[in-house]
């Protein structure tokens, strides 16, 4: 089985800024740089035939390249319960489009439909049992966030493997947009 999902990789120059957002928040799981992405499609864990169908369903995607920004930070969970902090990405229609393009690729393979809503986001850092007030601040500072546009040519199928230092991510096949 292989656990995978679909994502646009941060560049660089985007995610190096984020990194040195990442901290004040004690017992935080701040995500490394190879590890920021916006995810397009979460596929879950698959057998390798499906994977197979899933990727061959992927590569016949066709739209032009377009660019995004990030803006914003924002928690999901409340309270508490919060569970990570992450940095938005400011509406795009292209962005939406190639993540209902996924949807669809991945209802071709036979998977099953995806149920939550998408809520196009960088993960910053994984939390349990923070402190409300900490994130709270957290949030407060860097809620102007605004990153440059970069380009999206490409997106990728990733492999995702949990370790006692959080998931680790492999690109397994790079998709040309264009």
């Amino acid at each position: 089985m292989l656990r995978l999902f679909a994502a646009i990789e941060v560049p660089e120059e985007i995610g190096e800024p984020l990194l040195a957002r990442q901290r004040g928040i004690e017992g935080a799981r701040w995500r490394p740089l190879e590890a920021l992405h916006i995810t397009l499609r979460f596929i879950g864990d698959v057998a390798e035939p499906v994977a197979d169908d899933l990727d061959l369903e992927l590569d016949a995607i066709s739209q032009r390249p377009f660019g995004v920004e990030l803006e914003r930070v924002g928690t999901f969970g409340e309270g508490a319960d919060v569970h990570a902090v992450w940095a938005g990405v400011a509406e795009s229609e292209p962005l939406r489009q190639l993540a209902k393009s996924c949807e669809a690729a991945a209802r071709r393979a036979k998977l099953p439909p995806e149920t939550r809503v998408y809520k196009p986001h960088v993960t910053l850092a994984y939390l349990k049992r923070s402190n409300p007030a900490e994130v709270a601040a957290w949030v407060q500072a860097n809620n102007l966030l605004h990153s440059p546009v970069f380009a999206v040519d490409r997106f990728g199928l990733y492999s995702s493997w949990r370790t006692a230092e959080g998931s680790r991510y492999r690109l397994e096949r790079e998709y040309r947009l264009g």
